[in-house]
């Protein structure tokens, strides 16, 4: 099917899943006649979110991360409501397989020292016009040299990468190691040496706040901590990242300032020297994405598998679940059981390779080829174990839709 996330659902309550008994009983129920394990997304929660996310965004242009879909039809479908424009890419062959299916706007979020990759870049002239790549060091500009020197190749569109983590007087580094360029006199002397060197154009700039997006502020003890961290993070960045513009634009006729992510929508949007936004996991809202204050995505992606064996009558073991997402190797990021509500892991086992013995008073009221239901930690992941999502709306499937790995595709 063709997804449309602007139809609107025909007599499905607004938001089914506030109950959740009957939200994952009225899946259970849609996928009664599938085998194994089975990856569903809610098509009424998908719509949802993405019109939320428009909400937050204040009018900002959203590109969308396709990193936390890796469903070419879901970001397609996304990329038809308007406020979403382009696609921030995760890898090289990913952006140059997007771009030969049409898509005009793909900013690559990473460095890329692909050769074979850089190649097919250089001398398409479709593909450099429609590409972004992003850099942060001269040196991947020698590797881009190297493979295609200039004067034989196309104008390879460029961006830089600028740190957007906070150095905290006395706490130093908050946030995630990415760039090494932070200051704005660092970005603009890296800037001025893409603009003398022959065969690049530097067209935009991305800061991404990890350290707010990426960071839940409702989830316990700490959460006062880190709400302090990110106002004083995000009133430093706001003075920064203006500067670093101001700099740039001395330089080169920027065409994009790229910031945020799913959890800074609002803060980010409120930057008048951000252009565009970038968000991707608050589409499918793995249960990562469950503790902030701002915003409540409802659970579009999910999986289900099969109990296979009752060792104990409060444990039952399903087929499956060692779906583990990256990350520190913390038990945040195991897939997290839902429906029946009151199930855990064994501290002892986890989420198995193969099996995955699950326990709690729930357990006694579950049968061998019983359905649990899980959440992914992350919301791109998912997709990498499963060859196609099963289109839900309320209790039956309307379509299945193949993620990246069902249509060929490992990038990373």
């Amino acid at each position: 099917m063709s997804l449309d996330l602007l139809a609107l659902p025909q007599s499905t309550p607004d938001r089914p899943w506030d109950d959740p008994a009957a939200y994952w009983r009225a899946l259970t129920a849609a996928v009664d006649g599938v085998s194994g394990p089975v990856a569903t997304l809610h098509l009424d929660a998908l719509r949802y979110n993405a019109l939320d996310m428009l909400v937050r965004s204040g009018g900002v242009p959203i590109r969308v991360a396709s990193k936390s879909v890796r469903v070419r039809e879901v970001v397609d479908a996304t990329l038809a409501i308007p406020g979403y424009r382009g696609i921030l890419a995760f890898t090289l062959p990913e952006a140059l397989w997007l771009a030969e299916q049409g898509h005009g706007d793909v900013v690559l979020g990473y460095p890329s020292v692909d050769r074979t990759a850089i190649a097919a870049l250089a001398t398409d002239a479709a593909a450099a016009a429609r590409v972004t790549l992003m850099v942060d060091d001269l040196a991947q500009l020698d590797v881009v040299d190297a493979v295609a020197p200039p004067g034989s190749r196309e104008t390879i569109r460029l961006a830089i990468d600028a740190d957007a983590s906070w150095r905290a007087p006395g706490l130093g580094h908050i946030g995630v190691r990415r760039s090494p360029v932070h200051e704005a006199s660092e970005v603009a002397a890296l800037a001025r040496a893409i603009a003398a060197r022959p065969g690049f154009r530097l067209v935009g700039l991305m800061m991404y706040e990890a350290q707010i997006a990426g960071q839940p502020d409702a989830v316990g003890s700490g959460d006062a901590v880190i709400r302090w961290m990110q106002r004083r993070s995000g009133a430093e960045l706001l003075s920064r990242r203006a500067a670093i513009v101001a700099a740039l634009r001395d330089i080169a006729p920027l065409e994009f300032v790229n910031g945020g992510g799913t959890g800074s929508l609002e803060l980010t949007a409120s930057d008048h020297a951000v252009t565009e936004l970038t968000a991707g996991s608050g589409l499918l809202a793995g249960h990562l994405f469950d503790g902030y204050r701002a915003f409540d995505p409802a659970p579009a992606a999910a999986f289900s598998l099969e109990v296979v064996r009752k060792p104990a009558d409060d444990i039952a073991t399903v087929l499956g679940g060692g779906w583990i997402a990256s990350g520190p190797p913390v038990a945040s990021r195991q897939p997290r059981p839902v429906w029946p509500q009151g199930l855990r892991t064994l501290g002892r086992e986890g989420a198995g390779e193969v099996q995955t013995p699950l326990q709690g008073e729930a357990a006694r009221g579950l049968a061998v080829g019983d359905r649990v239901w899980f959440r992914h930690a992350k919301s791109g992941e998912l997709a990498e174990r499963v060859d196609a999502y099963q289109l839900v709306e309320g209790e039956r499937i309307v379509g299945t839709t193949p993620t990246y790995r069902g249509e060929g595709k490992a990038f990373l």
